[in-house]
């Protein structure tokens, strides 16, 4: 049995996992549990933050119980998190003063319309936090709490008002009101850090009204973000000493730790980046700028591209079009389907995410004949991630100059052989394919492990094994099929 064992934390979209792991970086142990997804009638979507919390207490203890190890051997914790959900609560009560808004959610479309028309703001904003202004950012999403939920203008005055992405709530509670903190890789995708200057930016809070002192302390990925005992489960409180965002935690766990290096999470929605090394670089072409983490005292910077449905296209099929019965159905449908039929899904239920940041569309199916069926939308609808995806990588390689050859990939879809021989095919590049699925999770442990000096991060990678899918398509083809979806694309947005 092993001496000690880390425990990672994983807050998702979907659900919270509890991901044990032994003295050799091996999974020796997982247990996951779902929250509701909260939809109104405007579409809007919001998480109960209280749920989720009694969720990571739980899917804690049932790991620990189900793998049958000493609780005490656990040694730290390490956390990743869906990155751009805000929640908002009292500091000094811990009482939230809402739902939590998801990264989905674009309720704050109008409110960035409306400061997107001060003279150079979107400009600012972008130049100091590599975001272009979009309701996808926690910055929006704040200011739309600040107009709307009750009760927010008087924890302004008493100064007990906290925002925060889920991390920053998840260590609130873990700590009993002692750590109110985030970490680099959070802190740079809220639209309100200043990636440049490394700190929450007085200039652009004003713009968005959120006040300073409701934002958490930004701390090193690798640092110590206090103590927890599970709610009293441990008998004595150990270390959190590694957060990250879950797309940061991917690109750690794939040991995508140079510039150049590139991986895709497959999950509701998706996230691209590419790892640039110690510089920012500011897209050209539509991609945001980011840190990675700051680790051993030094920021890293990512070029990401992110994508509001992918993994979320399939739960349309299933739940709202009862094409399918699971997820699982869909390589083998797709597979069967007739390979010249040149149906496209565009699923901008809430606009189109990168590279094209247009949140005033709405999904599309175009190309179809009277042939088409089942299994042609089915084919169309999975592999509307590869193209969405591809656009990303273009746009990286536009920018960059780089000649991409080869990605990571993790998440549920990677799990879909179609799929990822698709997406190998259309880019035009090596995919290569964990043979664990917990990525982001691995990231936030392997960091929490390496901070506590229990892991060596030149040997704990060996842990993770890897297959390949190599590109078998015609260029022809692969062009034929490009020019399709960017017609459909263009059916969307115009020419612009």
């Amino acid at each position: 049995m092993s001496t000690f064992y880390i425990l990672g934390i994983d807050q998702s979209t979907q659900g919270t996992k509890a991901v044990l792991f032994d003295e050799q970086g091996e999974i020796a142990g997982r247990c996951d549990v779902p929250h509701k997804q909260i939809i109104s009638r405007e579409g809007w979507v919001s998480h109960d933050p209280e749920e989720i919390y009694h969720n990571v207490i739980s899917v804690c203890r049932q790991v620990v119980e189900k793998a049958g190890i000493d609780r005490n051997r656990i040694a730290c914790l390490g956390i990743d998190n869906q990155r751009e959900t805000t929640v908002c609560w009292n500091r000094k009560t811990g009482q939230p003063l809402g739902d939590a808004i998801v990264w989905q959610c674009n309720r704050a479309k109008e409110l960035c319309s409306r400061i997107g028309r001060e003279p150079s703001a979107g400009e600012q904003i972008y130049k100091k936090t590599g975001l272009k202004l979009s309701p996808y950012y926690p910055a929006a999403k704040m200011a739309w709490m600040l107009e709307n939920f009750p009760g927010v203008r008087e924890q302004i005055k008493n100064h007990t008002l906290a925002f925060g992405t889920v991390d920053s709530w998840v260590l609130y509670k873990l700590t009993h009101g002692a750590s109110f903190k985030t970490d680099y890789s959070n802190a740079g995708r809220t639209q309100l850090f200043n990636i440049r200057d490394l700190q929450w930016d007085s200039g652009i809070c004003s713009i968005f009204s959120v006040p300073m002192d409701a934002l958490p302390e930004v701390c090193d990925s690798d640092s110590i973000f206090g103590y927890t005992d599970l709610e009293g489960y441990l008998e004595k409180p150990v270390p959190i000493c590694g957060v990250l965002g879950d797309s940061h935690g991917a690109l750690f766990g794939h040991d995508c730790l140079n510039k150049g290096d590139i991986k895709a999470t497959y999950g509701t929605g998706s996230s691209i980046m590419l790892n640039t090394g110690f510089e920012p670089f500011f897209s050209r072409y539509g991609l945001s700028t980011s840190l990675a983490w700051k680790v051993k005292g030094k920021v890293s910077y990512v070029l990401e591209g992110n994508i509001n449905y992918t993994g979320a296209v399939i739960s349309w099929l299933k739940n709202e079009l009862g094409l399918i019965k699971s997820a699982s159905e869909t390589a083998e449908l797709a597979g069967e389907a007739d390979p010249n039929d040149r149906t496209y899904v565009v699923p901008a239920f809430s606009g189109l995410g990168a590279p094209w940041w247009r949140d005033d569309t709405r999904a599309l199916i175009t190309g179809m004949s009277r042939t088409t069926g089942r299994k042609e939308i089915v084919k169309a609808a999975s592999e509307c991630a590869a193209y969405q995806i591809n656009d990303v990588i273009d746009a990286m390689r536009k920018d960059t100059g780089l000649t991409i050859m080869q990605m990571c990939v993790d998440g549920g879809p990677a799990r879909d052989a179609y799929l990822m021989q698709f997406q190998s095919d259309i880019s035009s590049m090596n995919i290569k394919i964990p043979a664990a699925e917990e990525l982001s999770v691995i990231g936030a442990a392997y960091l929490a492990g390496i901070s506590a000096g229990l892991y060596d991060g030149n040997t704990v990678y060996r842990a993770v094994s890897y297959s390949t899918y190599s590109p078998h398509m015609d260029d022809s083809i692969r062009e034929e099929k490009i020019t399709g979806w960017n017609n459909a694309i263009k059916m969307l947005i115009g020419n612009k």
